[in-house]
């Protein structure tokens, strides 16, 4: 009987080492990850420090991991650019009555990097920009039951015209997706 549980230990450890390596590859080597290079020849051009200039309206919904719509929200953005630092105040209102704000500071460092932070941001955000798109990674704090948890964004900005564009992110937490978030932006 003893055997028969080290036998069971030893499979359920085999079995866990498998489905870890199989994400693992399908993550690193099978699945091949949009990059912003594929972008470069895309038109129209996508500068941050200049769409998100003066005034954009934005809306949004934030999606379960399931697709579910959970939230949905309107929010109101301003930006400045100023010595290769984009200032942009975003005013976010829920549909559920939660008022939020975020003032990021993105620092452009040459023509195709960036770097930001926001104080509810872990660390420093990572974009990068090609052609019509633009890639920003980073860790958010987000409240959750009365405490904040950290999400990782991986967000797409794909400019449409001279007004529009579309952003698409996903949520992740450990390796796993808890969610996506779409935004339309308009530039006033």
């Amino acid at each position: 009987n003893k055997r028969n549980l080290k036998v069971k230990k030893y499979i359920f450890l085999i079995l866990i080492i498998l489905i870890i390596s199989l994400l693992f590859i399908n993550n690193k080597i099978i699945g091949k990850k949009m990059k912003p290079e594929d972008f470069k020849n895309t038109k129209p051009e996508l500068k941050i420090e200049k769409y998100f200039e003066g005034n954009v309206k934005a809306w949004g919904m934030l999606q379960d991991r399931k697709g579910k719509v959970s939230r949905q929200f309107s929010a109101n953005m301003k930006g400045s650019f100023k010595n290769n630092i984009l200032t942009l105040e975003e005013d976010f209102f829920w549909n559920d009555g939660e008022k939020q704000k975020r003032i990021w500071k993105i620092e452009k460092i040459d023509d195709h990097n960036y770097t930001g932070t926001a104080p509810d941001v872990v660390g420093e955000a990572k974009g990068v920009s090609y052609g019509s798109a633009f890639k920003f990674e980073y860790t958010l704090l987000v409240p959750f039951k009365g405490k904040n948890i950290k999400i990782n964004f991986d967000d797409w900005i794909f400019k449409q015209d001279e007004n529009v564009a579309i952003n698409k992110a996903t949520l992740s937490k450990f390796g796993f997706k808890v969610g996506e978030l779409t935004v339309v932006f308009n530039k006033d």
